[in-house]
């Protein structure tokens, strides 16, 4: 879903009015839900890593940079996630196997997770934790922030830096999965990422605020690109290959979470090919692709640096320092 004009924080006010009485039933569904949620502490430190926003704001290179960083420290970090969109996202735990499982049973960030750390997928995140909790010493849980199933020992919020928060309204009013200041009261520190801080609503919200940047591996990538993806905000995919000095001949923009049929790569291949362009997307949609095609096209990987080191470090010390405290 394409996010309306109206939800960007100078979005005309009109169709966030007619919209706020449909935020209202938004809010009551999901603390209904929640009445119905089991709650639980898992036996190693749990870390969120979540967003107030509906996605695309860098929640899967983040886990990767706190998971790489706990690693770095002889660490274990898992990866707990729902398994969005999954067939086999349920009440029982699955263990992620690339061996075993594809994008339509785990969902597509479970197999990126799953690919570096132990991943378990699961909707009840108490049961997931319980298993996952047998292969790492600190659980990294992707997504979740308005879950209050399992409890947390540190919770992040991971914001673009440049679209901020949006409007401040609810969806379908706004952007937002909660009243921002009730989720901004819920985090313990927020991770802007981008070079453009223009929400000051992010530095105003009395957190630390750590500021970190995508940075793109450009082995082996052609010049002359073809772009497609089907992730939360493309249009940060596509500044992406432009702002390193690609030329980007043709770009097709799916739905978040996209299944790719064959006809769609096929079609791809062909207006890629008539240019003489490669085609490129990113690793989360690359796992959604037939294996058949995945020769044909680039896939640009990205990681998550933070522009100072040391706030990171401090963040995430005093869960090492418990970690190994008997």
């Amino acid at each position: 879903m394409k996010p309306p004009g109206f939800w960007q924080r100078d979005g005309h006010p009109l169709p966030r009015m007619l919209a706020w009485p449909l935020s209202m039933g938004w809010l009551a569904g999901a603390a209904l839900k929640n009445l119905t949620i089991r709650k639980g502490t898992a036996v190693v430190p749990v870390i969120c890593v979540g967003n107030l926003d509906l996605g695309g704001s860098g929640k899967t290179p983040t886990v990767h940079m706190l998971a790489a960083w706990f690693a770095a420290q002889e660490i274990r970090p898992g990866v707990l996630s729902r398994g969005h969109g999954g067939s086999l996202s349920g009440r029982s735990p699955v263990r992620v196997d690339l061996a075993a499982h594809d994008a339509g049973q785990v969902g597509d960030e479970p197999l990126l997770h799953a690919a570096r750390y132990p991943t378990v997928i699961c909707a009840d995140r108490v049961t997931g934790a319980e298993l996952l909790a047998t292969d790492c010493d600190v659980i990294l849980m992707d997504d979740g922030f308005q879950n209050p199933g399992l409890a947390r020992d540190l919770d992040l919020l991971v914001v673009d830096a440049k679209s901020g928060f949006g409007n401040g309204a609810v969806f379908p009013a706004g952007p937002l999965r909660e009243p921002l200041q009730r989720g901004l009261a819920r985090a313990d520190a927020i991770i802007a990422v981008g070079p453009e801080l223009r929400d000051g609503r992010i530095n105003g919200s009395g957190l630390p605020v750590l500021r970190a940047r995508l940075r793109p591996d450009e082995t082996g990538l052609a010049r002359k690109v073809y772009g497609f993806c089907g992730i939360g905000r493309p249009e940060k995919f596509q500044q992406t290959l432009v702002g390193n000095g690609r030329r980007v001949v043709g770009f097709r923009a799916f739905p978040d979470h996209h299944p790719f049929t064959d006809a769609e790569i096929e079609k791809v291949l062909r207006e890629a090919g008539a240019t003489g362009a490669t085609p490129v997307t990113t690793e989360k949609d690359a796992v959604r692709i037939a294996a058949r095609f995945r020769d044909r096209i680039s896939v640009l990987s990205v990681s998550l640096v933070p522009d100072a080191p040391e706030q990171l470090d401090a963040l995430l010390q005093p869960i090492a320092d418990q970690i190994r405290t008997p």
